[in-house]
Formats: C-alpha cells, structure tokens, sequence
C-alpha cells in the first residue's frame, strides 16, 4: 500500500505533488492545510484524511479533527499535526492513550525526519507549503508491506520532486530499542 504523507501546506498545492502522489491508495495531511482548495487538489489524486493544525481556523478548520487514527493494512497509523518523540505534547499523549500507534505521522515543525520512542515510528513529511526559515519543502510517500515500512522524503522543486534522502526501511516487528510486537 502506498500512502502520501503532506503537512504544512499553508493553503499552497504545489504543481510537484500530482505526480509525486499518482497512484497513492490514500493521502495523510497531518495538518496546516489553511484551506479547502489544497484538500480538494489533493483529493482528485487520492483520497484524502487530514488533521487540522494551529494554522487551521475558522469553520474549515473546526471541520478537521485535533487527530485521528488510520488502519493501514495492519498498521495504526495515528496523524496529528504537532507531536516531539523526545517530549510528547499534550494532544499527542491524549490520542495515544485512546489510539496506541505503531506509526506516528506529524508535521508543525517543518523538519523532515524521522526517530523512534519505544516502539512507535515518528515520521514528519515536512513542509510542502511556502518555504519558511531556511528549511526545505518536501513530502513524503509511505509504503507499507505487512509490518515492514519504507519512507521516502522528496525535495519539492519547480522541475518537480526529487528524492531526498536514501529511503528508511523499518521492520516494525523489530524496533531499535524496542521489544517485538
């Protein structure tokens, strides 16, 4: 299964996410959207679930939820929009206590990355929206195999989107510094 992951639009559907996101099964916006027209861009791709983010006000954004979980083939997915590995924030402890998860997807801080706490796979797309500060615009594309993940983070240019970095592979079964599920 391969699922798009976007964060931090802020209200900008860059021409480079159409065909980076062709043949998505689904699209995970974790938040920032700050307007309707990027969900309904996105959703002529694939279909698509998004949280909202502190940017997201008004009545569009009451429309989207603080966080939601997602089956993905096995794996629970929880999106939310701002969450640290190293100091859970008070909304992400609140959704994890309703919805354990095996994969964290998140966005705020416009760094794209990744890291583990215990058992659980924090993933941040980055920002796909205006460039802001000194950081990169990018997404991500998640693919999902059994318990196996693959993330792969893309630069978004005008020429279109260019892989990132070399793609992480997790055996969620086997996370560092955690024991096997």
């Amino acid at each position: 299964m391969r699922i798009g992951l976007v964060s931090d639009t802020h209200g900008l559907l860059d021409p480079a996410l159409p065909p980076l996101l062709e043949g998505c099964a689904l699209i995970l916006h974790a938040g920032d959207v700050d307007a309707e027209p990027v969900l309904a861009g996105l959703s002529r791709i694939a279909p698509v679930r998004a949280a909202r983010g502190n940017n997201d006000d008004g009545p569009f954004g009451a429309s989207l939820p603080e966080s939601f979980r997602v089956d993905l083939e096995g794996v629970r997915a929880l999106v939310i929009h701002e969450a640290r590995a190293d100091a859970p924030v008070p909304a992400l402890r609140r959704s994890l206590a309703r919805w354990p998860a095996d994969v964290v997807i998140h966005g705020h801080s416009h760094r794209p990355g990744s890291a583990w706490r215990g058992p659980t796979l924090f993933v941040n797309p980055g920002s796909a929206g205006p460039r802001r500060f000194s950081l990169p615009r990018t997404a991500s594309v998640l693919v999902v195999e059994g318990r196996r993940l693959e993330v792969r983070w893309y630069d978004l240019a005008p020429g279109g989107a260019r892989e990132r970095t070399a793609p992480m592979v997790v055996d969620l079964d086997a996370p560092p510094g955690g024991s096997p599920r």
